[in-house]
């Protein structure tokens, strides 16, 4: 699995004003365009034969071969036609002429000036083609495909190629260990060919042997380590071989790897890691523990600013990072690596001159030398930080330009870019469908390309230098890659450039010092710590920055998602940078910033007011938070006060939905059951409200779940209590009482959802059920039980169990009779909720069905005693 992608990577653009500020156009020279053609026409061929998959092999084996013949049709064109010029050109002429083949009109004409460039356009695009037919043949090929497609047991050799980590669980005895892995040999059936045939073997070679022997390979695949053997396979390095016996499966279409391999064993070390994985696994060690003393959030983040480990970052740190997107600051990249290189070159731009800074320098190495240390320190990043796309992006530019300074031409940043991308093109076309490496090479070329123009407009404009070139990087780099970003979640950041420009002051430093503790952690732990907490002053910055921002109402507003959301971005940046002069007129200026800060604020009167969300005299509203429940219901005594049943599992969609009711004071949090879709939510509930209690079920069971319940209640300083069978409790105008459990749980009524409390509630005018997630079990309880509860008949509001699962007990339906049947559940979930049969028996009781996938928040209104609703679409 490949890390979170990053953004905002500059391998040398940020460096190279370093020291001068920013360049107006007229400065620079003009920028080399001409590998920026094949690069894209080779990313291009890449993607889409990898998305054609395995049957259109013959057809770009068949591409390449036209390509390569088109191209060198054209170059022969493209050399004739000015011979031919010459040819016709009068020999007196000839004589006069210095150079007729420089002053030969067909020179400049369409033929000759196009020939050459369409020619790489073709080459790269056919080189493209075979590079991705022979990447992807290994997924087809040898005996691993068959055996996954019979879901086989057999004994195999592998060889690491990433970090193991942690997931499904938070701990590897309770979830899985992933990573990704080479198969160098499995053992096959005597007789079996090369395509097929499997065997649950001891894996000794002797059995092996019995069993036909091993078989060389090279697929790629995901191992997948399940159960109590699971921690094991955590203290893996990449390169290490071994053996595994491991049930094959498929893997998904269009990945990288050819198969699963599920394995519940430990894994046999054939052969440790190399010299230089060894080396690298003990310095990212070190560094761990030497950020081990630190407070919670750098002890996260610092390892992550230094070399991408981010095993220890908060779910709720990371989603901050995510909102404000600075994501990329925990995702190694190229603004790393020109740490490193300004700090051994010095400044880009002075690199060739005497006044060159940097490390090399003072110790007066020469250019050649310093470009040998910088490969050398490229190469021990790539390995340090692994082979990550963005990684390997700004490792591949890096080494480009370490190849000019040595050999003394002039830098030229765009076109190292561009020679980067078109060579990992070549060797990895699975690349082209990497986020990380898109938003790298995207980001990278906004740096090179409006950065300086930008900050040029700046400058003439007034600002400071510096501030100049801060704010046009940051809002190069957010106009360039905020669509890609679209494409991946439909949301865009309103804090993005902001955030950026104040974290960038602290990267630096935090980079360095972490480097530093990274270095000394061998040699001296104590020295190592020191740094270490020097670092985490600068780290700390950044993830309260982050955190913070996050917690703005509108730091993040949804988008359309896909292809249409991408290319609307795009369009709606270039008007707003079209528009951008406007600003010249003061009052323009303000009142567009009281706008920015009314849409970041978001009060509840201004947002009423605009939206219409709320609507007066609301009663009940289920939030949209997703797969999950959470419903606010308001006493009508206090607009800011509530009784909230659940909090789904996004803090930060319950969060924001209680900040758009207005929500401050919630007397009583009730939870029905702690499974996560229910709970999960609870840290947005407590973020920044009075929350006097909170009442959970009596069964204890996930037992992960309500630990985690018990932790926040504790940090929040709420008390925890247990709903108790027939309890009654009130709030302004709310009467409510416990309709189950009645007792303990007996074995007819097994499982977390049958545990789920659930509730009748009186309003004026208003009749209400809330059923958690009860099954027909506990359903058919409470159906014979209805006799004590004669408010539950002919119900006006129905919260219905399980997010409208087919698990209904049809006689309990018929008997409450809802007016208005709500259904809290997530567009597209996998589970297929709301059933078609849940929603037929709702409608043949009279019942109106509203569901948050499809209709947003859904609010239940009381207007005079009449039952109203309304909606707030997505």
């Amino acid at each position: 699995m490949r890390k979170q992608p990053g953004r905002g990577d500059s391998s040398s653009p940020r460096a190279s004003a370093h020291g001068r500020g920013p360049a107006v156009a007229g400065d620079r020279p003009p920028q080399d365009l001409r590998l920026v053609g094949p690069a894209v026409a080779a990313w291009g061929t890449a993607a889409a034969a990898l998305s054609a998959g395995a049957a259109a092999t013959p057809w770009l084996l068949g591409f390449a071969v036209a390509a390569v013949l088109s191209a060198a049709a054209l170059l022969f064109i493209g050399h004739r036609a000015p011979s031919r010029a010459l040819a016709r050109t009068p020999r007196r002429a000839f004589r006069l002429r210095a150079s007729p083949l420089r002053a030969s009109p067909l020179r400049a004409s369409p033929l000759c000036a196009f020939a050459r460039p369409l020619a790489g356009l073709l080459l790269s695009a056919g080189a493209a083609a075979v590079a991705t037919t022979l990447a992807t043949a290994d997924l087809h090929r040898g005996p691993i495909p068959g055996l996954a497609a019979k879901r086989a047991v057999a004994d195999v050799e592998l060889t690491v190629a990433t970090d193991p980590r942690e997931a499904g669980g938070g701990s590897a005895a309770r979830g899985y260990v992933l990573l990704q892995a080479t198969v160098d040999r499995v053992a096959v059936e005597a007789g079996a060919g090369a395509g097929s045939g499997a065997g649950a073997g001891a894996g000794d070679k002797a059995g092996a042997g019995r069993r036909g022997g091993w078989v060389a390979t090279r697929t790629p695949v995901t191992v997948l380590a399940e159960g109590q053997v699971a921690r094991p396979w955590l203290g893996l390095l990449p390169s290490t071989r071994l053996r595994a016996e491991a049930r094959l499966g498929a893997a998904d279409g269009g990945g990288d790897t050819a198969a699963v391999l599920f394995t519940r064993g430990p894994p046999r070390i054939v052969e440790g890691p190399s010299f230089a994985q060894r080396v690298a696994g003990a310095l990212r060690a070190g560094l761990r523990r030497a950020c081990d003393p630190l407070d919670p959030d750098p002890r996260a983040l610092l390892p992550g600013l230094v070399d991408g480990d981010t095993d220890r970052m908060p779910p709720d740190l990371q989603q901050a990072f995510l909102t404000t997107d600075l994501v990329h600051i925990t995702s190694v990249s190229g603004s790393n690596l020109s740490v490193l290189m300004v700090l051994l070159l010095g400044a880009a731009a002075r690199s060739r001159t005497p006044e060159r800074g940097g490390v090399a320098a003072r110790l007066g190495l020469p250019l050649r030398v310093t470009a040998l240390l910088g490969v050398g320190c490229t190469i021990g990043f790539v390995v340090l930080c692994r082979p990550d796309p963005s990684v390997l992006r700004a490792a591949a530019t890096g080494l480009i330009m370490l190849l000019a300074l040595a050999t003394g031409r002039r830098a030229a940043p765009l076109a190292a870019l561009a020679g980067a991308t078109l060579l990992l093109m070549l060797l990895d076309p699975w690349l082209a469908r990497s986020y990380g490496f898109a938003l790298s090479a995207l980001v990278t070329a906004g740096l090179l390309t409006l950065g300086p123009r930008w900050a040029a407009a700046l400058t003439r404009r007034g600002w400071p230098p510096h501030l100049a070139e801060a704010v046009a990087c940051a809002a190069a780099a957010q106009a360039l890659c905020g669509p890609l970003l679209v494409l991946k979640a439909a949301q865009i950041s309103l804090v993005a450039i902001p955030c950026n420009l104040l974290a960038e002051m602290a990267v630096a430093p935090a980079t360095l010092l972490g480097f530093a503790a990274l270095a000394a952690a061998p040699v001296s732990m104590g020295a190592a710590t020191l740094l270490a907490r020097l670092g985490s002053v600068p780290t700390a910055w950044i993830a309260g920055l982050a955190r913070w921002a996050a917690e703005i109402p509108g730091a993040e507003i949804g988008w359309p998602g896909g292809w249409v959301g991408a290319l609307l971005l795009a369009a709606a940046t270039c008007a707003v940078v079209a528009c951008l002069p406007v600003l010249r007129y003061r009052f323009v200026a303000v009142a567009l910033a009281l706008v920015l800060v009314a849409v970041l604020l978001r009060p509840a009167p201004l947002t009423r007011l605009v939206t219409g969300w709320p609507p007066p005299h609301w009663r009940v509203v289920a939030c949209d938070v997703g797969q999950g429940d959470a419903l606010v219901l308001s006493p009508g005594t206090d607009a800011g006060t509530a009784l909230v049943i659940d909090t789904g599992p996004d803090p930060r969609a319950v969060d924001s939905c209680l900040r758009t009711l207005g929500i401050t004071r919630i007397p009583l949090l009730l939870l029905t059951h702690e499974h996560a879709d229910h709970v999960e939510g609870l840290p947005g509930v407590l973020h920044g409200r009075a929350v006097g209690a909170i009442e959970t079920t009596t069964d204890t069971d996930p037992q992960g779940e309500t630990a985690r319940v018990r932790r926040w209640a504790a940090a929040a300083g709420v008390p925890l209590v247990r709903a108790v069978p027939g309890e009654r409790r009130s709030l302004g105008e709310l009467r409510w009482q416990v309709l189950w459990p009645d007792g303990p749980l007996g074995p007819d009524t097994p499982g977390p959802n049958n545990a789920s409390v659930s509730l009748l509630v009186t309003a004026p005018g208003l009749r209400m059920a809330f059923l958690g997630d009860l099954e027909p079990p506990a359903q058919s309880r409470l159906l014979e039980h209805l006799s004590a509860f004669p408010g539950l008949r002919h119900l006006d509001v129905l919260k219905v169990a399980h997010h409208g699962s087919a698990k209904q007990d049809a006689d309990l339906i018929r008997a409450l009779a809802p007016r208005l049947a709500l259904i809290s559940v997530g567009l597209g979930n996998s589970y297929g909720h709301p059933a078609r049969s849940t929603l037929d028996l709702l409608r043949s009781v009279g019942s109106t069905v509203l569901r948050t996938d499809t209709d947003g928040e859904i609010a239940v209104t009381d207007e005079g005693g009449r039952l109203a609703t309304a909606t707030n679409p997505r």
